[in-house]
């Protein structure tokens, strides 16, 4: 169907208006710039008129603190909105309402610069237009919107005039109105972009030059000062205040006003983070963030928690941690900027896609791919390259600092990206490399890991823009190799302690050499030392023989040369790098070393016990005084990462790199009556410590069983069929709260090696209630107690009890044939859960997973954690 040229022309309900533009056209956003609400208002009324003569359906967008411009009427609809939900809660509800809304209806909208007041940024409003515009062009819509121009920027200005099909600015000089349209697209006229006086309902073009000179002259004295605040954003007036108000020393209560103001649009939302951050976080420093800020908006809540941890030690013993804790040298970029990234590259459609139900994960699967590809906002770049200035060639860390990351309640813990940047090369090298580190933290927003995380917690349809925090890599140079000389976690809360002797109170730290990548990850192959602060000498192994077995083999580095973060072996980094302080973090082990020299070796065979480290008398202190301080202050128990750096005395100082509040699986501390006995043919397995979840009383449902021997004999592709039978049977169960599942296995659960564990990923256990680990005689693969790691917050955020079984091993029992002994109709074919279970095709995969229904069995788990004691049987009653 042919649209008609007279179809298309809508008026603004001013006949000479409509002269002067040549009429509007369907799909026009008209912006008016204009000193005085009062004088938008003159336009709005006409324009509502005609279109409501015309019959079209007329929404009145009311966000704005002004008076109203319209009054309900009929035909009128008026919709309220909240921005200070943030931009985009706020974008996508407009985005939504022109959706329901469709073709054809007519927008008046408040005034943009009323924005600034909920999101403090002109960039942000620039991006909501760049978003909004073309979406009501697309659907035929004529949107009228107000801007105040001497509340914003150059940059915001010339966004919104590149983005909206018609620019009209009002002006008033000698009391008189007059207009002067900017941009009219394809529209034009000899007299159109000249200065016009209202006379009436007449609009005279200044045709004069000298009359046009006079007038300019007027208006320009008048907005002489106005002019020179517009070149600064509302972001950096903000700013600006605060400096201003700082040097007036008795001006408390205005000092006291700003900071509050920077505090909800810098800092954070919710309310306990921003209480501690109200507490400790001073006008000075605040102004000390936004001097290390690329772009606006939130640090987000890693960097919050880094920087609220330092303030409070400094506060708390100032003395002791100014000679003990390092100078901090972070930047940060603003969660603005990630939104910025994602409407300059044309993808907020997919954004509102990805935010309903049916486009959650597909959706999100493009984007993640998309934002691996995306362009950088130019003025993003400038400062990028001015940050880089800065660091010169020391290496970098990218890492993820989202809205609600490291918060209460909600830690986000390995869900998202952080990313080495060795940062060797040329400039543009530089550059271009830092920018594909942003691009990964940005697209692991939308990793399946990170969507069924944000879903499971109940948090898919919440703002989670991410900010970064970029931190010079703590460390020094050993030739070609950087690394620093020690990173951990530490918690200051242990509750799960592997001797009953040992006080949770006291805390546990878990040390490695090198990069903290291998303290906060599952080690394939490798382990991290565990440290109980109350007996850091006392370990979770048998003998000196396990202690050497059990400890790290590979060190995390980055290499100059090859400019990429490798593992290295602990030999080869002895050898490599003469200058590590070995001494102070581990032992020779003199047979070892013997034998080694026997076959031509060299170098001496280090274990990194951290027993000298441990021996000091300052790092078991410090540490100690460290987590408990924070805990008091976050009136919480607290997770925090740390690189150590050893002096040329051996004096240890701390690094803080984060701090978040913990989660705490055992929380419910209810005493738990645990069986006195349990006959074997009841038992299925038991075990002395090696489990975490505190006290536990669980009557299980269902039962996932790997058969570790037959895992083994697979192959590798056969090996992550199995990983993804197991993904699709947990999406497949109901409410882990309705139907318990125990998911039990050989070896790491979550590995990223087929030949130590099933390679599941976080998403295919998420529904599990508790997850079992079994080192299965003659497999080869041990589990991992690893307190501390992303792998164990995400079992206790998800409240998923975790154990580790050691057949053979004196506190450990281990009954697999009590599932061969269950009834018949127990064992369920593979695909007895809902349809989206995955099909086996491959008989040796189905042969190697089981899946049981036990509701009759009266299977329960119980576990005491002050005992240290966990029984999983069937109750006499049951039996």
């Amino acid at each position: 169907m042919t649209t008609h040229y007279e179809d298309r022309v809508v008026s603004t309900g001013i006949d000479g208006l409509d002269q002067v533009l040549d009429g509007l056209r369907i799909g026009d956003n008209v912006v008016w710039r204009v000193d005085d609400l009062d004088d938008y208002r003159r336009f709005v009324r006409p324009f509502v008129d005609a279109a409501q003569a015309q019959g079209r359906s007329i929404i009145y967008l009311r966000y704005g603190q002004h008076a109203p411009l319209l009054s309900p009427d009929e035909g009128i609809r008026i919709v309220s909105l909240d921005a200070l939900g943030g931009f985009e809660a706020f974008t996508r509800q407009v985005y939504q309402l022109i959706t329901d809304h469709g073709h054809g209806a007519f927008y008046v909208c408040d005034c943009l610069s009323d924005l600034l007041n909920a999101w403090a940024t002109d960039y942000m409003v620039g991006n909501f237009f760049q978003v909004i515009c073309p979406y009501l062009y697309e659907l035929d819509t004529v949107a009228y919107f107000a801007l105040l121009p001497h509340s914003h920027s150059h940059g915001t200005l010339a966004r919104i005039r590149e983005t909206t099909q018609v620019l009209i600015d009002v002006r008033r000089a000698d009391n008189e109105m007059q207009v002067q349209p900017v941009k009219v697209w394809q529209r034009h006229s000899p007299t159109m972009f000249l200065p016009h006086r209202q006379r009436g309902e007449r609009f005279l073009p200044v045709v004069d030059s000298s009359d046009a000179t006079r007038l300019q002259a007027q208006l320009e004295q008048r907005h002489q000062q106005l002019s020179q605040q517009r070149l600064l954003d509302y972001w950096d007036r903000l700013f600006l205040r605060a400096s201003q108000v700082l040097s007036e020393d008795h001006n408390t209560t205005a000092r006291e006003a700003v900071r509050d103001q920077i505090l909800n649009v810098l800092i954070c939302r919710e309310p306990r983070m921003q209480a501690l951050a109200r507490r400790y976080l001073n006008l000075e420093d605040l102004l000390g963030i936004r001097a290390r800020m690329i772009g606006s908006g939130y640090i987000g809540g890693k960097a919050v928690g880094m920087l609220l941890a330092r303030r409070i030690l400094l506060e708390h013993a100032p003395g002791t941690w100014a000679e003990h804790l390092e100078p901090h040298d972070s930047y940060h970029l603003g969660s603005d900027v990630y939104y910025a990234y994602i409407v300059h590259n044309g993808w907020w459609p997919r954004l509102m896609r990805q935010r309903t139900d049916a486009g959650y994960f597909e959706e999100g699967r493009a984007l993640h791919q998309a934002m691996l590809q995306g362009r950088m906002p130019p003025e993003v770049r400038q400062e990028l390259e001015r940050m880089l200035d800065h660091y010169g060639q020391y290496p970098i860390l990218v890492r993820s600092s989202s809205l609600m990351e490291d918060g209460f309640g909600n830690a986000f813990a390995g869900k998202y990206e952080s990313i080495f940047c060795v940062n060797q090369g040329d400039p543009e090298e530089r550059l271009a490399r830092l920018e594909d580190a942003i691009r990964q933290v940005y697209a692991s927003t939308m990793s399946e890991d990170a969507l069924v995380y944000r879903r499971q917690r109940g948090l898919s349809h919440q703002e989670e823009p991410m900010a970064l925090l970029l931190q010079r890599v703590n460390g020094r140079y050993h030739d070609h190799l950087y690394l620093p000389d020690a990173a951990g976690v530490g918690v200051s809360r242990n509750t799960f302690v592997w001797d009953a002797d040992m006080d949770p109170a006291a805390g546990m730290l878990r040390l490695v050499m090198g990069l903290g990548t291998r303290a906060v990850d599952r080690i394939e192959g490798d382990h991290a030392c565990v440290v109980a602060l109350d007996q850091p000498h006392k370990r979770p192994y048998r003998n000196r023989d396990d202690v050497y077995r059990f400890s790290q083999h590979l060190v995390d580095v980055l290499d100059i040369n090859d400019n990429e973060h490798q593992s290295v072996p602990l030999r080869d980094l002895v050898a490599q790098a003469r200058s590590l302080p070995l001494a102070r973090l581990g032992e020779q082990d003199r047979e070892a070393t013997r034998r080694a020299r026997s076959l031509g070796h060299d170098s001496p065979v280090w274990r990194l016990t951290f027993d000298p480290l441990l021996r000091d008398k300052a790092f078991v202190p410090l540490a100690q005084d460290l987590l408990q301080t924070l805990e008091a202050a976050y009136e919480h128990p607290v997770d925090v990462e740390f690189t150590v750096h050893l002096d040329a005395q051996g004096s240890p100082s701390f690094n803080i790199v984060q701090c978040r509040p913990l989660a705490t699986l055992g929380a419910n501390q209810d005493p738990v009556r645990l069986p006195a006995r349990v006959a074997p043919e009841r038992l299925f397995f038991a075990t002395r410590g090696h489990f975490m979840g505190g006290n536990i009383d669980l009557r299980i449902a269902r039962i996932i069983h790997v058969d570790g021997p037959r895992y083994a004999a697979l192959s590798t592709s056969q090996k992550y069929a199995v990983a993804r039978l197991v993904g699709s049977l947990n999406r497949a169960m109901a409410d882990r709260i309705a139907c318990p599942v125990m998911l039990i296995g050989p070896g790491r659960w979550g590995t990223s090696s087929p030949e130590l564990g099933v390679p599941v990923r976080f998403a295919d256990i998420s529904k599990v209630a508790v997850l079992v680990e079994v080192a299965e005689l003659g497999a080869g693969m041990v589990p991992d107690l690893s307190f501390g790691s992303h792998f164990f917050q995400d079992l206790v955020e998800s409240e998923i009890a975790y154990v580790a079984l050691f057949p053979g091993e004196r506190d450990s029992d281990y009954q697999p044939d009590w599932l061969e002994r269950l009834p018949g109709h127990c064992r369920l074919p593979l695909d007895a859960a809902p349809s989206d279970v995955e099909t086996v095709e491959d008989p040796a995969v189905a042969a190697v997973v089981s899946h049981f229904q036990v509701n009759d069995q009266g299977l329960r788990v119980v576990a005491d954690v002050v005992r240290q004691r966990l029984f999983c049987f069937q109750p006499e009653e049951t039996a």
